[in-house]
């Protein structure tokens, strides 16, 4: 099959274009490369640089002619949607319709939408979240990811376009970008090798399900053929607070460094972690790697990175 990826140049996204390429897929990828990185992209995909909201992307479909559109592009920096809502918009919601009426438009047979399980429940009723909790979102970048599946109803509903949404829960792992995916396991892993203090805000006992991107591009490669018309978690269902987290990476480099606190950001979220027996029961899904063996493989990564 030939597979469109948005934000292929990312850190999840550009993992996943290596594992359907591993199958034997024909990868195109559509970044515009403010967050990706030219060295993440396989050599052997097709790499277009694109906003998904240019309306020349229409050009890409009809020339293409994808199978299945994979959506990874994203404004995700929760902080940055709160402080520019109209931005986070523009991106998540406008862009993603634009991809969707090209779906439509030229026959794509599948949407699989990287969506968000840490940040579309707010606080939870109860732990871990399974996919039918309310749905609260108290960021903007929440409410946008959730208006996108909306979209995806409308547009099965109406034009009987298939789609598979995946609710990622806190995604880590190497590529992982410390400045503009702002994951806390890259952005600790880099403080600590570059010799700066990592800083936690708040007490440290906000809690977040931490899910290895491994895990990720397995649940993205089950739903190519499966999982039609529904909504998974990905998650571990396992609650680990920030401390922890940073006692972790500490441990790994071999340091001593103490923990250094700076006040809460405001409204967030103090525990987040999800139920995936959902996609177990239906696809046989189950994250297999865990927190100390995933944090190891990142931080290696960028051992590797920072020795060059």
């Amino acid at each position: 099959m030939k597979i469109l990826i948005t934000g292929g140049a990312g850190f999840i996204g550009s993992n996943v274009a290596d594992r359907y390429i591993s199958l034997g897929h024909q990868v195109v990828i559509v970044d515009n490369l403010v967050t990706g990185r030219t060295e993440n992209i396989p050599s052997q995909a097709t790499f277009i640089k694109m906003d998904i909201c240019d309306t020349k992307i229409a050009d890409v479909f009809a020339k293409e002619k994808p199978d299945i559109v994979n959506h990874h592009a994203a404004q995700m920096d929760v902080r940055k949607s709160v402080s520019d809502p109209i931005y986070d918009a523009s991106v998540n919601v406008i862009g993603g319709l634009n991809l969707l009426q090209n779906c439509v438009e030229h026959r794509v047979k599948k949407f699989i939408f990287a969506s968000t399980g840490g940040a579309i429940y707010g606080e939870q009723d109860y732990f871990p979240a399974d996919e039918k909790h309310p749905l609260r979102p108290l960021s903007p970048y929440g409410i946008t990811k959730l208006t996108t599946e909306k979209y995806l109803y409308f547009y099965n509903q109406t034009y009987q376009l298939n789609y598979t949404v995946l609710r990622y829960a806190n995604v880590y792992g190497p590529r992982q970008n410390p400045h503009g995916e702002a994951g806390v396991v890259a952005i600790f892993s880099e403080k600590v090798l570059t010799d700066q203090q990592p800083i936690i805000n708040g007490d440290g006992l906000q809690t977040r399900d931490y899910v290895f991107v491994g895990d990720v591009v397995q649940a993205n490669q089950l739903v190519l053929e499966n999982g039609d018309q529904k909504t998974y978690n990905i998650g571990t269902g396992i609650e680990t607070n920030v401390n922890e987290l940073f006692q972790y990476i500490v441990k790994e480099s071999g340091k001593s460094i103490p923990q250094k606190h700076a006040p809460a950001k405001p409204g967030e979220q103090m525990r987040s972690v999800l139920e995936f027996s959902h996609i177990k029961d239906e696809l046989g899904w189950t994250p297999s790697v865990k927190l100390q063996d995933g944090i190891r493989q990142t931080f290696e990564f960028f051992e590797s990175k920072y020795a060059k």
